[in-house]
């Protein structure tokens, strides 16, 4: 640990939040020799080779080790506090969660985040996969800002969010234990975190271990007060839709508390071969599992609920788990050329379950002629992808530079889904004894190739220019089928015959940049970039070739399977500086992003079920600013600001889908458009924060204190919220706070995040058309996804 009169907190790029040197994060990287007087330099690879952060002439920012300890960031859910320009809807620990960069999604909001989206890309070192790994043994985490599509593929659209690991040293024995106990607000549980860090030489500089695993629990604060006793028999709403007595409940409800709880066990373990600098081999092997048993949203004070209350007649338990194999070999070839080689398999399960009750009720099946109807759903998906990436770095020096490669990536999915109506009359036991409704399968394949490229030349020492391309090519399939055992469908959809389709398409995207320094400490640059995203295959089964006008199934269409790829052209200009000897660090960017085909929410003809279809175009706006003021070495105060401003450009005919008038259930659903000017949903036009450090040095040791406040402007819930009965969803504030006494080789903190306990809506599922009550059962459809209230504890961590 070194003394605050060396310490270089805050922010060096577009923000960044440092207090120590970094490691090598790869192959021929290594750190600059620091000088004692001189400031903390940190070392990023976002441009596939090694570079200072102030020499970095792209927007990015970098979050160092250091940071993500001293403000206990788990996983990318905290990641936004301090990225200006991403915003990140914490739902749960049911799903990564849905994060959005500059405003670029156009699909409505919900309560249970996102397992997948390619509008980004998250990497894990080299390895594409997005899954919020815990921040283990992490160096740093990488945001790169604006479309990267030259060089990272799989749908760098906005941009993409790189977790560098440290990677195992052959020279040294070393390790780190740390461990976390807390108190939640609104929870009957203590929350708790342990985690490890080993590194091991096996062949002194040849051969080394390196392992980081942790467990995770952090308790639920979601109480489901309405759970059906047995599901059939029992009442869902024993006195009615407006209230329920105490007799009622007792007869047919019952209550579980804190279910949207969290157990995460994750590690990941790497094993280094080196015959020298020049040539290295690095085996990775990473899992995580994590289950929950509830969602982290009420139900909007249905039937009496409270705010931290859900009215879900059933649990809703997630497991979802991810594994990751990957090999990279790294080697330099007579100082002309580093060849970096890596493939990787990755495997993602998400199994769920849930109250499906509403959506039935929706189709007009007539299911509420039964008092005690009550439905529920369960899912499994599996997502296997394997890719390799072969890429070739200039190491000749001189004035011109390069990086080429190729890229491969196969992604398989697979869904199976079943709806189940318990002890309904409808239902034969004999033939149907699981009571299956509806069930379907889902198999997609999509296939990318592409070849890429940028060169850099040096005009002048100062004065730099790169240009960069990309040529892309996918195949989408699709196969699948769908049933109604209730209505006398076989049991199985694999009984069935599969429908499908297939869909492919190819271009290019490119990159042109440039940056001048009028001096080491003071930068200007300036991008024009394409970014794309691959189409591919909406997660709903084909219809079968049969099916008649009218009928009530949950399919799609032939020209509802697939969807297009879409594109943005990114113009982003921005200074860097570092002023006054290092006393003031300051960052400023503004950008305007076109998009085009853009990729958004719509319905399927039967069933009403969401797909994504491509139309209209969009703009988002803005610029993005951060600071880090060190007045005294003792105090360091930073902060940062973002303004986004992302709305359509043209109309877009017939894909919002409402009920006309809301809780009237005697009409079928309508099409909106969306219109010119609509503001795009889940992001927050105002988003910043504000943190203040102070370090006391006490002999050999320092006190820490730490203040921060994070501010999120309001979102919208869907495109075309007010005509849509969306939602405006508030902004709010965060504060968080730490004192940590700090040694060479241990520290124990007191902390405390959401201090003046903030209630705060983030997210929605649903709109509030669908409320109220269908055909005398009150509708749970609607639903807020809410802020994880306070927290107090301790932490400590031992080094050796």
């Amino acid at each position: 640990m070194k003394k605050c009169a060396k310490l270089k907190f805050g922010l060096l790029s577009a923000t960044v939040f440092s207090t120590t040197t970094l490691a090598a994060p790869a192959f021929a990287q290594e750190e600059p020799e620091e000088e004692s007087a001189a400031p903390v330099t940190i070392v990023v690879t976002a441009t596939r080779r090694a570079t200072t952060l102030m020499d970095t002439p792209i927007n990015i920012t970098a979050v160092s080790a250091e940071e993500l300890a001293r403000q206990r960031i788990d996983d990318i859910r905290d990641i936004a506090d301090f990225t200006p320009g991403m915003t990140i809807s914490d739902t749960g620990p049911g799903s990564t969660g849905t994060v959005v960069l500059r405003g670029l999604n156009a699909s409505g909001v919900g309560d249970g985040g996102a397992i997948y989206d390619d509008a980004l890309g998250i990497y894990l070192g080299e390895v594409p996969l997005y899954y919020d790994f815990k921040l283990v043994d992490i160096a740093r985490v990488e945001t790169l800002l604006g479309p990267q599509g030259t060089l990272y593929g799989l749908g760098t659209l906005a941009g993409a969010i790189r977790y560098i690991p440290n990677r195992p040293d052959p020279s040294v024995v070393e390790g780190e234990v740390h461990a976390r106990a807390y108190a939640k607000s609104h929870s009957d549980d203590f929350g708790y975190q342990i985690d490890g860090v080993i590194n091991l030489p096996i062949v002194a500089d040849h051969i080394a271990f390196r392992s980081a695993t942790g467990y995770y629990f952090d308790p639920g604060f979601i109480d489901y007060s309405l759970l059906v006793q047995e599901p059939g028999v029992s009442l869902p709403q024993p006195d009615g839709p407006d209230s329920i007595s105490d007799a009622g409940y007792a007869a047919n409800l019952y209550e579980e508390e804190d279910l949207n709880f969290e157990r995460t066990f994750t590690t990941r373990n790497q094993l280094l071969f080196q015959a020298d600098e020049d040539l290295q081999l690095l085996l990775t092997y990473a899992y995580q599992q994590t289950e929950t048993e509830g969602a982290q949203s009420n139900s909007a004070g249905v039937l009496g609920t409270g705010r931290y209350e859900n009215a879900s007649r059933f649990k809703e338990p997630v497991d979802r788990h991810a594994h990751l194999v990957s090999a990279e070999i790294n080697a330099n070839i007579a100082d002309i050329v580093d060849i970096v080689a890596t493939g990787a398999y990755t495997e993602m399960g998400y199994s769920d379950k849930g109250d499906v009750t509403d959506l039935l009720l929706d189709l007009d099946y007539d299911y509420e002629l039964f008092p005690a109807f009550a439905g529920h759903y369960a899912s499994d998906r599996t997502r296997k992808q394997k890719n390799f990436e072969l890429r070739l770095v200039s190491s000749h020096g001189g004035p011109f530079s390069w990086v080429l490669g190729g890229f491969y990536n196969e992604n398989d999915y697979q869904s199976d889904y079943a709806e189940r109506i318990p002890n309904h009359p409808w239902v034969d036991p004999t033939t149907n004894p699981e009571a299956l409704e509806y069930v379907s399968y889902i198999t997609s394949e999509v296939k990318e190739k592409a070849i890429f490229g940028e060169a850099t030349f040096e005009v002048t020492p100062d004065w730099q220019v790169t240009a960069g391309a990309r040529y892309f090519d996918y195949t989408s399939t699709i196969s699948g089928a769908a049933a109604l055992p209730v209505l006398g469908d076989p049991l199985s959809p694999y009984d069935l015959p599969s429908n499908g389709g297939d869909a492919g398409e190819d271009g290019w995207v490119w990159k042109f940049n440039t940056s001048y320094e009028f001096s080491p400490d003071f930068m200007v640059y300036a991008t024009y970039s394409k970014g794309y995203r691959l189409g591919g295959p909406n997660r709903v089964a084909p219809c079968p070739a049969d099916i008649q006008p009218g009928q009530q199934i949950i399919c799609a269409l032939p020209d509802e399977l697939q969807y297009g790829p879409d594109t943005t052209k990114n113009i982003e200009i921005g200074m860097r500086s570092q002023l006054f000897n290092d006393v003031l660090a300051l960052n400023f960017n503004v950008f305007d992003v076109k998009w085009q085909g853009i990729q958004v929410n719509s319905s399927t003809l039967y069933g009403a079920t969401g797909i994504t279809v491509n139309g209209g175009s969009a703009k988002s706006r803005g610029f993005e600013t951060s600071f880090q003021l060190k007045p005294i070495p003792e105090l360091s105060i930073q902060g940062t600001y973002s303004y986004t401003d992302a709305y359509l450009t043209e109309d877009v005919p017939g894909i919002i889908t409402i009920r006309e008038t809301p809780g009237d259930y005697s009409n079928r659903f309508v099409q909106l458009d969306a219109l010119d000017g609509d503001r795009l949903p889940g992001s927050a036009k105002n988003s910043g924060s504000l943190g203040v450090t102070y370090v006391q040095p006490m002999g050999d040791a320092d006190l820490v204190a730490n203040w921060t406040a994070t501010y999120r402007g309001n979102v919208v819930s869907r495109i075309g919220w007010d005509r849509a009965y969306g939602d405006l969803i508030p902004g709010y504030t965060l504060h968080r706070a730490a004192l940590t006494y700090e040694m060479e080789t241990y520290s124990i903190s007191l902390f405390a995040n959401n201090i003046f306990d903030k209630y705060a809506v983030v997210s929605t599922a649903n709109d509030r058309s669908r409320i109220g009550v269908n055909d005398g059962v009150a509708v749970r459809y609607y639903r807020q996804a809410v802020m994880s209230p306070r927290v107090v504890g301790m932490e400590a961590r031992m080094s050796f």
